[in-house]
């Protein structure tokens, strides 16, 4: 099972560079990960002052782009892994290591990512379009 994790941050942590000592701990987690093979992908995020959102209002209008910095917001995403994992309970017990060196508030979201099987409407057709579309991104076609 393939799990993104979500790391949030806050209208403060969001404008912050991370500090040496928390890039230091980083790259021992990431490494630690790697060695264990759960780690398909993972970055930081610049911040929201760097970033858009477009709105869709559900109409017929033309989306909205809303230039950031996105201070307003309580769930700012500071950066993500895709992690493969066997079950949900073993990503929980990776993330619970996940270094804090400042001791900071925060709070991670672990969420399965869906494959085909768990959509009920999927034809075959968009499934296999949908493999050969991964398999292309993947450079494998």
């Amino acid at each position: 099972m393939r799990f993104m994790v979500i790391v949030k941050t806050n209208e403060t942590t969001d404008a912050q560079t991370p500090s040496a000592e928390l890039l230091a701990e980083m790259g021992k987690f990431n490494e630690e990960l790697v060695k264990a093979g759960v780690l398909l992908a993972g970055e930081g995020l610049a911040p929201s002052s760097e970033g858009a959102r477009v709105v869709f209002s559900g109409t017929a209008e033309a989306p909205k782009v809303v230039d950031g910095p996105f201070t307003e917001s309580k769930e700012l995403v500071g950066g993500f892994w895709i992690l493969e994992c066997r079950d949900r309970d073993e990503c929980v017990e990776w993330i619970k290591r996940m270094p804090n060196p400042e001791g900071q508030p925060g709070e991670v979201e672990i969420r399965r990512v869906a494959e085909a099987s768990d959509f009920e409407n999927m034809t075959p057709e968009v499934e296999a379009l949908e493999g050969r579309l991964r398999a292309q991104a993947a450079g494998e076609a």
